[in-house]
């Protein structure tokens, strides 16, 4: 007896549809015309004898058993895609397509000098770049958007496996003239009171305030802050101060500012940089090596780090 399955391309539409909600960018996300897409919808809804989308003029909205199918489908679209990538994994290693995410705390300071190398050491390496939170990062790998994502840890991220690349200290950053005349600063001398914060979704708030150990600095927080280039503004103009990364201060964040920073001084006064996987993906092998030429390259990249001042108490 044949079984009449859905396809792949089917399932590729629905996912789409799913997660843009709406048939034309739907089908510019699939690079079909609309109507393509429309009608292998609804092929799939008579395959299945189901209506999974309610379609108006204004709103394309999911039925509940449809919501439950699209969960599915992009599991089923996952490892497909592991399946390709187990075969490809066979040849040259680091060879066609990768889809990274880097979060915005990293990405400006990071890539700018990483990418170059990356291309000589790998030509044939096709590598797309999506800068994302913490978290929508996280999501996006758990679906299969995204290969490999370069994320600040300690995070909450599911089912990954990781390799810590290298540690980033955590500094605070002073308006000019204010910063004290000590080397490092203690989490007690922070004035919580004058604190600027990322907005929530930035895993280097949550560092930062684990490395503190004071729960008091989260809710006296001033201000939410978009990026670090939008604090380090704030700050330069008076309006308080605010933790920055290592690399970001390497990186030239502070320049054409009169932001002074010192380290902090804590146990756990920094980040660790790893690049994480999805545990059940087929192309660890290759992960491992890119994680291995990350390392490499970031040894070349940051002989400032010894000269910086220990993170540690």
């Amino acid at each position: 007896m044949i079984v009449h399955l859905p396809t792949i391309k089917q399932l590729q539409y629905l996912v789409a549809l799913r997660r843009h909600g709406h048939f034309g960018k739907a089908a510019e996300a699939c690079f079909v015309t609309q109507s393509t897409l429309s009608a292998g919808l609804r092929e799939l809804e008579a395959l299945l004898g189901l209506m999974l989308v309610e379609r108006t003029r204004r709103v394309v909205r999911f039925t509940p058993l449809g919501e439950k199918i699209a969960d599915k489908a992009v599991k089923v679209l996952r490892e497909t895609e592991e399946l390709a990538e187990l075969a490809r994994g066979q040849g040259r290693p680091l060879h066609g397509e990768l889809r990274m995410g880097v979060i915005p705390t990293i990405a400006p300071f990071l890539l700018p000098a990483m990418l170059p190398r990356l291309r000589e050491q790998w030509p044939e390496l096709k590598l797309y770049l999506r800068e994302e939170t913490s978290t929508a990062a996280c999501t996006a790998l758990a679906r299969g958007q995204l290969d490999c994502v370069l994320l600040a840890l300690p995070f909450a991220c599911g089912e990954v496996d990781s390799i810590a690349l290298f540690d980033d200290p955590l500094f605070i950053a002073y308006p000019g003239g204010e910063a004290p005349a000590a080397q490092t600063v203690a989490a007690a001398d922070i004035d919580e009171t004058r604190l600027l914060l990322l907005e929530d979704g930035h895993c280097l708030k949550d560092h930062a305030l684990s490395a503190c150990n004071r729960p008091e600095l989260r809710a006296h927080a001033e201000m939410m802050g978009t990026s670090l280039h939008t604090l380090v503004q704030m700050v330069d103009n008076g309006l308080g101060v605010t933790f920055v990364p290592g690399m970001a201060i390497e990186a030239g964040i502070l320049a054409n500012t009169a932001v002074d920073a010192r380290p902090l001084s804590s146990d756990h006064g920094f980040r660790s940089i790893a690049l994480i996987w999805r545990r059940s993906s087929a192309r660890e092998n290759e992960f491992r090596l890119l994680a291995a030429a990350l390392q490499q390259i970031m040894a070349e990249l940051r002989p400032a780090v010894t000269q910086l001042p220990s993170p540690r108490a």
